[in-house]
């Protein structure tokens, strides 16, 4: 994941030639100077292309509000948050709310795509967002989006930073979502350009592997698991790593009612199409599960 490099000058070409002089008794002759060509800047990606179709769900539906949040500025250029709020039928008890959070590494638009199928797909059956206040969060990263690079525009991996002090605009902004919201369950989506299949992180509520789990096998329809009994370096059991680098985006570890935490990834060299699909499937599979089990809980 590589940002693509600025085509480079040939210095052989564009250099100023010396100056000759006439050793005659006539005036000296000034040779004419080319014109510096200079390197031009790097092709950066539209971030309005990519939130076009979420845009367009948002005017025409009932349900997905359109409502980004803080701004920030990189050299010069101001940025605005973009989040996209997906309101649900009501539901028989208290709205869950879920923050589903994307592209915080800038060359993995993969998730942000996947959340315009997802919300697409909740469109058509609202019912499977029963009860679900769902917050999406698309572009975590607009700079590095822009550069197409996995670290923000300042060259710092955004998600080694949360929870710890950090002074980057976009971490700072997220941190204030979370904690302000107070997510029932945080999901982060992510593609790995190392993995030959689908996997998973799961962190805080006991119950987030047992909502990973049938995720996956959803997403299996499109793409396969990574079995590796070592993913990232981590220890890894059928696509499922419950340990985690420090600083990625989650929850404070000091909340009273921690957060089921999840992060799917799936192999960024597997076709594009296959990987919003398998997303989809999985954000849609993670919904009814945890309706399920929460159901269960409350007869307990």
């Amino acid at each position: 994941m590589t940002a693509a490099k600025p085509a480079g000058t040939n210095l052989e070409e564009n250099a100023i030639p010396p100056t000759t002089i006439n050793m005659t008794d006539t005036e000296p002759t000034l040779p004419t100077t080319q014109p510096v060509v200079k390197t031009p800047l790097p092709e950066r990606r539209a971030t309005d292309r990519l939130l076009a179709q979420l845009d367009q769900l948002a005017d025409q539906s009932d349900h997905l509000i359109k409502k980004p949040f803080g701004q920030f500025e990189s050299n010069g250029q101001k940025y605005v948050m973009p989040r996209y709020i997906f309101l649900g039928p009501k539901g028989g008890g208290d709205t869950i709310r879920i923050g589903i959070f994307a592209a915080i590494h800038g060359d993995e638009p993969e998730g942000a795509l996947a959340l315009t199928r997802f919300a697409a797909a909740l469109e058509k059956n609202p019912e499977f967002a029963k009860g679900y206040c769902l917050f999406f969060y698309p572009l975590c990263n607009p700079t590095g989006f822009e550069d197409n690079t996995r670290h923000s525009r300042a060259g710092i991996d955004l998600n080694r930073l949360f929870w710890r002090d950090s002074r980057e605009p976009e971490v700072r902004l997220l941190e204030t979502e979370i904690w302000t919201h107070a997510f029932d369950g945080i999901i982060s989506l992510h593609a790995d350009d190392t993995s030959d299949g689908l996997y998973g992180y799961v962190a805080g509520a006991v119950l987030s592997e047992h909502l990973l789990e049938p995720a996956l096998r959803e997403a299996e329809q499109f793409l396969p698991r990574n079995h590796q009994r070592q993913i990232d370096g981590f220890a890894a059991r059928n696509g499922i790593v419950s340990q985690c680098f420090d600083g990625v985006l989650r929850a404070p570890r000091d909340m009273q009612r921690p957060p089921f935490e999840i992060t799917l990834e799936t192999p960024q060299k597997a076709s594009l199409h296959r990987q919003v699909e398998a997303f989809s499937a999985a954000l849609q599979t993670i919904l009814v599960e945890y309706r399920y089990l929460m159901a269960i809980a409350q007869n307990i």
